[in-house]
């Protein structure tokens, strides 16, 4: 089979497509023909050594969509011809708290979705929303999970809530407003793109700033009249700006620190007076993605794709990602 593979870290345009030998599913499990896969922010930081534990040679991917065509031993051959999209990752564990010690997300060290084929759990192939195409069924399954654990289960997000969404264009940060939004709340989102901002907009946000611009917290928290739940991937300068929106009992929830820790620290008093709720948070359980998808096809929502790549430009489309131009997720068509 036809596979993306890296075999030396250095930049997101080491990885090349290769012939590998074609995966046969093993007990419990099930083999997917692969239709489309989604890049996300983990694939290209492997490339650039940004990443723990990596090991080579790695087939990436998180994301991904396909039909069964094959099933192992103890699985039902009626699954076979099963449209379907991937859970993930793998042995989350017991507790919803967090992932257990062999919890592992798709794409090392296990071979990812960047392939013709790829075998999981049968429980992990999920029915494809049949409102979807290839292309946006293999674009929500990791960040539209990691954003769904952040608004919903820490966020707690609910109708007529105000939710700020850092740094718009990303996979995630689309999913959370996307979330938010159809959960009845009204979204505000940040950008150093006027361009993205006016995207933002025409998605369903109510309204946002640029970062770049000075005393940029103050003018959303007017705009706002003050934010419920924080949303945000950036660390850096942006954790003490977002907090400055927060409202009385506000919650700032984070899956990601792409600028660092705050150089400032936090401002405690600022934190315990307004009851201000902090939250780490990380991919989902498999009992999350069900509920994602389940709300996926009750409301019909469709993914935000940036741009679709045939298989053979997947450099490029790694290149597109390191350089922050996408609005929404970049998909790869596997069998092209």
């Amino acid at each position: 089979m036809k596979a993306v593979v890296l075999r030396e870290i250095g930049k997101p345009e080491n990885v090349v497509v290769e012939e590998l030998p074609t995966p046969l599913p093993g007990p419990g499990e099930v083999r997917i023909a692969l239709e489309a896969s989604a890049l996300n922010h983990r694939d290209v930081w492997i490339t650039v050594g940004a990443y723990p534990k990596i090991k080579l040679p790695s087939t990436s991917g998180s994301d991904g969509a396909g039909t069964i065509d094959t099933v192992g031993a103890g699985v039902d051959v009626s699954h076979i011809g099963r449209e379907v999209v991937i859970y993930p990752a793998r042995d989350w564990g017991d507790d919803p708290r967090g992932g257990g010690p062999n919890f592992r997300v798709l794409g090392m060290p296990d071979q990812g979705t960047f392939a013709e084929y790829i075998c999981v759990p049968v429980e992990h192939a999920i029915d494809k929303p049949a409102h979807l195409s290839w292309v946006q069924a293999a674009a929500f399954p990791l960040a539209g999970l990691t954003a769904w654990r952040a608004v919903v289960t820490h966020g707690e997000v609910a109708r007529g809530q105000k939710v700020l969404v850092t740094g718009i264009g990303g996979g995630a940060a689309t999913f959370a407003l996307l979330w938010a939004k159809y959960h009845g709340a009204e979204v505000y989102v940040t950008s150093g793109s006027d361009e993205k901002l006016q995207t933002a907009k025409g998605l369903g946000a109510k309204g946002g700033a640029n970062y770049h611009s000075e005393n940029w917290d103050k003018a959303l928290r007017e705009q706002s009249g003050g934010i419920d739940l924080v949303i945000d991937s950036a660390g850096g300068e942006v954790v003490n700006l977002a907090l400055n929106t927060l409202n009385v009992g506000g919650r700032f929830i984070f899956f990601g620190a792409t600028l660092g820790n705050p150089p400032q620290g936090l401002e405690m008093a600022k934190l315990f007076f307004r009851q201000v709720r902090i939250q780490g948070t990380t991919m989902g359980r498999p009992e999350e993605f069900a509920a994602m998808v389940e709300f996926i096809n009750r409301h019909r929502i469709e993914p935000v794709v940036d741009k679709t790549f045939k298989f053979s430009e997947a450099p490029a489309a790694y290149q597109r990602m390191y350089a922050s131009e996408q609005m929404g997720k970049l998909v790869l068509l596997n069998r092209t």
